[in-house]
């Protein structure tokens, strides 16, 4: 675990490979808008792993982005628009696609370079004092890295619930199964293939 200065425990881990993440990002093409294809690789993850909300999540500096986001109307995130800051509503008006960087758990998956399984955040004192806890009611989490062929982690693949849940093995196994697939989606496009 990471402490400041003053003892204090780090909820947002520190990320020094953020500047060349972000020119990675920039050079993709990718990060920046909310894009249907990654929409529907969000809706997609979301049937897989049964789970109400799925996300794409690229971070930067300063804050994460879902360009790709599953959250059907009264969902956790289209419910709780404050719990997800925004410059403006997703198409169709329901979600947000920005949040803090110290919101969520995905700085750490990014950070950490692994999967991170939370079947109840409340049973991990690290992340149970995380803003979405409080603010939209986030009680389980699942998330894989995108490490895509430069060695960079670009972002994450996600899916969340209110309700703590048991993803497994299974659910381990499906995160990662469709981190890969989405990094592969983005190098054929990088390649021009798509």
């Amino acid at each position: 675990m990471m402490y400041d200065p003053t003892g204090h425990l780090l909820l947002t881990p520190v990320d020094k490979e953020a500047p060349a993440r972000v020119r990675r990002l920039r050079g993709l093409g990718i990060g920046q808008y909310p894009e249907p294809a990654f929409d529907i690789f969000a809706e997609r993850l979301a049937e897989l792993t049964g789970a109400p909300c799925a996300m794409v999540n690229f971070i930067d500096e300063e804050r994460q982005f879902f360009a790709g986001l599953h959250a059907p109307h009264g969902t956790l995130v289209a419910a709780e628009p404050s719990a997800v800051p925004s410059a403006g509503p997703a198409a169709g008006g329901e979600a947000r696609r920005y949040m803090a960087r110290d919101h969520g758990y995905c700085p750490h998956v990014v950070v950490r370079r692994k999967a991170l399984v939370l079947e109840d955040v409340r049973d991990y004192p690290r992340f149970a004092g995380n803003p979405v806890v409080d603010e939209s009611g986030i009680r389980s989490y699942l998330g894989a890295p995108l490490i895509d062929h430069t060695g960079i982690a670009l972002g994450t693949v996600c899916v969340v619930d209110v309700e703590p849940r048991r993803w497994g093995t299974a659910g381990l196994d499906t995160i990662k199964r469709m981190a890969a697939e989405l990094v592969e989606q983005i190098h054929r496009r990088e390649a021009g293939g798509i």
